[in-house]
Order: C-alpha cells, then structure tokens, then sequence
C-alpha cells in the first residue's frame, strides 16, 4: 500500500504533534469560523491570523514555505468567486461596454474578492497544519469523543481507507498495461490511435472499479475478522492534560481577538 499518496502526516515530536486531538480539531474548526465572520476588508485581523498560524508552524518545527506552498492549492478555487468583483454594488473603478452590456468593476466587489481568496487560504493552511501533525486514527477518535455521529465518522474513514485501495488497483492496472503494450521502436510512440487508447482507457477504468469493489470487500471482511466493531483503534490514550486545557484557551482567546482586531482595526 502506498501510504503516502494521501497521508500527509509528518511524524514529529513537537508541542503541536502532542497536543489532544480534540484540541487541534476544535481549533482548527474554530479558526475557520473565525475566517468566515471576520467583515470583508479586515486586514489587520487576516494579517494577525497568518502570523498565528506561522507560529503554529514552526513551533510544529516546519520550514516556512511548508504551509506556504501546499496552501496555493486553494487558489483555483477561491478564483470561481471572481464574478462578486463585477456584481457587488460600489464605487466604480473600471468600465467597459460591449454592444448593450456594461461591465463594472467596483471597490466594495475587488475588497470582496480578495477577502474570499485570503480568507479560503489561511483556512486551508490551518487545514493542513491539523493533518501534518494528526494521524487519521486519532482525528476519527477526536470526532468520537466530540459526540460527531457515529454513522458519519465510519463514512469518513472508509472513504479514507478505500482510497489508497483505489489507488493500489490502478496502479496494478498501469503496471499490468505498461508490461502487456507493444512499443513502435521506428517512430517512438506508444500504443494505437487516438480511438485504441480510449477504449484501453474505459476497459481500465471498468476494471478498476469492478476490482476495487471486489477488494473492499475483502478488506472489510478482513478488518471484521481482525475485530472491527465500527471504530477505528488508536494506541495513542486521549487524555487532556494541563498542556492541553492551556493551549486550548489559549487559542479560543487569540480567536477572540481576532475578532475584535477584524471589527476595531
């Protein structure tokens, strides 16, 4: 199994990595609601927030461009809000006509826009923050004690499991392909047509799913053979301790004060 095709968690020894995870979950859910109230143009406050989460970080002992980096994945996303520069009522800074239509780019929408990019962000920063330094297993078990529905936490980790048997079937696949496909040596190409690679391509994804269910079935079995009983185990004891209890009002209170930097600055 490849395991580190969607687990992205750092092994470490640092305050953030032995915190509760309870802890890091209610911060992390608190910070981005914290986000999400903040008044569009709080700069100050998205300022004070990215300053926060680049503690965290290196007090997780990352490098700075950790988080910097994986964050941009949330831009192409954030970018689907760029109509609200064109529709969010304003003062007018730019204006075209085409045939009877104007388009007008307005302050109120650019502070807009840009607060929806900023805010999506540092979200995904203190979303990425929370699984570099939580295994899967304790965050299913920080969900548990946080009186999430059982049926929802039993989704979540299946799809999480599944996944990497997704992944390990289309990999035998391309593995299986790339030894049974005859290669041109004359003109360097690979395989047939256009038309011949689409049908390789649909008769793989077939498989591919016919196998996957056929393993995960497999596995479910296994994993009841082994003792499951609708939760996943952890060997790490979820106990707060006065570290935890500290830290945990200690970031309740620099989200208050976010929200009061968001609100008075």
């Amino acid at each position: 199994m490849h395991v580190s095709t969607f687990d992205r968690y750092q092994q470490g020894t640092s305050l953030i990595h032995r915190l509760d995870p309870r802890v890091k979950v209610v911060l992390t859910l608190l910070f981005i609601v914290s986000n999400v109230l903040l008044p569009d143009g709080a700069w100050m406050a998205f300022a004070a927030a990215w300053v926060v989460l680049l503690v965290c970080n290196r007090a997780a002992h990352f490098s700075f461009g950790y988080l910097f980096k994986r964050s941009f994945i949330a831009l192409p996303f954030a970018l689907a809000a760029i109509t609200v520069i064109f529709v969010q009522p304003g003062a007018p800074l730019a204006s075209w006509t085409w045939g009877s239509r104007t388009i007008t780019i307005s302050d109120a929408g650019v502070i807009r826009f840009a607060s929806i990019v900023i805010r999506s962000w540092l979200s995904v920063q203190a979303a990425i923050l929370l699984t570099a330094t939580t295994q899967f297993p304790d965050m299913m078990h920080a969900l548990r004690h946080l009186k999430v529905p059982a049926i929802l936490i039993s989704i979540i980790s299946f799809m999480y499991r599944y996944l990497f048997v997704l992944v390990d079937e289309a990999l035998r696949l391309l593995r299986a392909r790339e030894a049974r496909s005859a290669r041109l040596v004359n003109d360097g190409k690979h395989g047939g047509t256009v038309f011949w690679r689409a049908q390789v391509t649909g008769s793989m994804v077939g498989q591919l799913f016919v196998r996957s269910f056929e393993r995960s079935d497999k596995v479910y079995n296994a994993m009841l053979a082994r003792g499951y009983r609708g939760q996943m185990l952890t060997m790490n004891p979820h106990v707060m301790r006065q570290p935890d209890w500290l830290f945990l009002a200690l970031g309740v209170g620099l989200i208050v004060a976010l929200q009061v930097i968001g609100r008075l600055l």
